[in-house]
């Protein structure tokens, strides 16, 4: 067997584990992982720091994107203490696992359930970003999958020191889990390969060979990356390749609200694939200072506006200085996702031109309308194709953490189990589990001797599992 072969091997085994543990089990793997990378806090900022001392110069040559220099970075203000309290929230959310979504009564004595369980094994590729390798193995380790990172070169000193703080709690707690339960220890021995971690191109380009293994690969990175992973694999592929994102300010808008809502929407985090890349304006704003001042506000906060020829006309009328940093678009311009502070600016006359503008040449990421008119709002977010559409706020809220989910593998613009940022949820999949006491398909059907299916269904909860379903009813009625 071959390195990578053993690799995703290994990783199966323990999914197949993974799958079988309990919540407070899965929650002392959490806690664990979560009192180890506190602990190892100062080892891992000096490997960020080397990490980044080694990128500078790559960015300074123009051979490193300064955006993905900025992805890198895991000292900035609060970055390390989110990346934790991430741990703790998923730790804390509800177990995604074992939760019963249908529940069909075929016969007396004979119940269909369809029960949520894990993935199984998963394959994530990133680019800098270190802080995914935490929030990928908390995400997996609570919805019971093993998984596969591959990081960017750029990070991996930071990588290797979050991968290993991560496997020293893994193997502490098998051990103690092989103490406590005096289970199979080569089962428990097994989870010490959940989370994995891999160096170089090469192993990815092996790994996408691995279907028999792998279930899932979710790349988070550039364009690039994404469409190089959907190419060159068999396995399914979960993710978006471009983070298109726009903004339309329809007539009715606020004027403050869209100044609010637009500058944290491009300025609060460039280089995020939930940033707003294309600003749609209606064209009466144009006849106003509406835009004007909207502008001023804009470039006051160091943003470039790449304009169409009338929003360019209308901003050249302008007294106020904006000549360094308002220039004329092109065409490319609204297919381009910036990562930096720079907007294309595009007049249009409708809420259904703004419409079709976006699901042309959006990336089905996150759209927004600022709007005061409810019927337009709900006829954009109908019509915008997008895995998030909001009204009256930031595309930036398109993440994980801030929608609830504690953290996210991802953002999905598939139209698959998944979409939007993913969570636990987007991490399960279901399978059917049928109830019976000897029950046979030759007893069914019409004719003498036969019976009916009663195909009735069972009404469920909030949250019922199989075991409280079965104090609720008897097997046989």
């Amino acid at each position: 067997m071959d390195r990578l072969t053993e690799i995703a091997s290994h990783a199966r085994e323990a999914a197949n584990v993974l799958q079988t543990l309990t919540t407070t089990q899965k929650s002392a793997f959490l806690n664990a992982i979560h009192a180890k990378l506190a602990s190892a806090k100062s080892q891992i900022l000096a490997s960020n720091k080397k990490d980044k001392d080694l990128a500078l110069p790559q960015v300074e040559a123009g051979k490193l994107s300064a955006s993905l220099y900025k992805r890198l970075d895991l000292e900035g203000p609060g970055k390390f203490d989110t990346m934790l309290q991430g741990i703790k929230d998923i730790e804390q959310l509800e177990d995604p696992v074992g939760k019963v979504l249908l529940a069909n009564k075929l016969d007396n004595g004979l119940e269909l359930y369809r029960v949520s369980c894990p993935v199984g094994v998963l394959l994530v590729i990133f680019e800098a970003r270190p802080e995914v390798v935490a929030n990928i193995a908390a995400l997996a380790l609570k919805s019971g999958n093993a998984a596969i990172l591959k990081g960017g070169k750029e990070s991996f000193h930071t990588c290797e020191a979050v991968s290993n703080a991560i496997r020293e709690a893994m193997e502490e707690i098998s051990k103690t889990l092989e103490d406590q339960t005096g289970g199979d220890k080569g089962a428990m021995k097994n989870l010490a390969h959940a989370i994995q971690v891999v160096e170089s191109r090469e192993d990815i380009d092996g790994l996408l060979k691995q279907d028999k293994y792998i279930d899932l690969v979710i790349p988070r990175g550039s364009n690039a990356l994404v469409k190089y992973i959907q190419w060159n694999t068999r396995i399914p592929v979960l993710g978006h390749a471009d983070g298109l994102c726009s903004t339309f300010v329809a007539e009715s808008a606020k004027l403050d609200l869209a100044k609010k809502v637009i500058v944290d929407a491009k300025t609060s985090y460039p280089a995020a694939c939930n940033s707003t890349e294309t600003l749609l304006v209606h064209a009466s704003h144009l006849n106003t200072d509406f835009f004007q001042q909207l502008a001023q506000t804009l470039v006051d906060h160091g943003i470039t506006l790449k304009c169409d020829h009338k929003s360019l006309a209308s901003l050249q009328k302008s007294s106020n200085n904006h000549a360094d940093k308002v220039q004329a678009s092109n065409d490319e311009d609204y297919d381009t996702e910036f990562l930096d502070l720079t907007l294309a600016v595009k007049t249009v006359d409708s809420v259904e031109e703004a419409i079709q503008h976006i699901n042309e040449h959006g990336s089905k990421h996150t759209d927004a309308i600022l709007t005061e008119d409810e019927a337009e709002a709900k006829r954009f977010m109908a019509g915008v194709d997008a895995a998030g559409v909001y009204w009256n706020a930031s595309t930036r809220f398109a993440d994980g953490f801030r929608y609830g989910f504690g953290a996210e593998v991802g953002v999905s613009t598939n139209k698959t189990h998944a979409r939007g940022p993913v969570g636990l949820e987007g991490l399960v999949i279901y399978k059917y589990q049928l109830h019976g006491n000897g029950h046979a398909t030759a007893d069914y059907g019409t004719g003498e001797g036969k019976r009916p299916y009663l195909h009735e269904r069972i009404d469920l909860q909030d949250k019922d599992t199989l075991s409280e379903l079965a104090q609720k009813r008897p097997r046989l009625n």
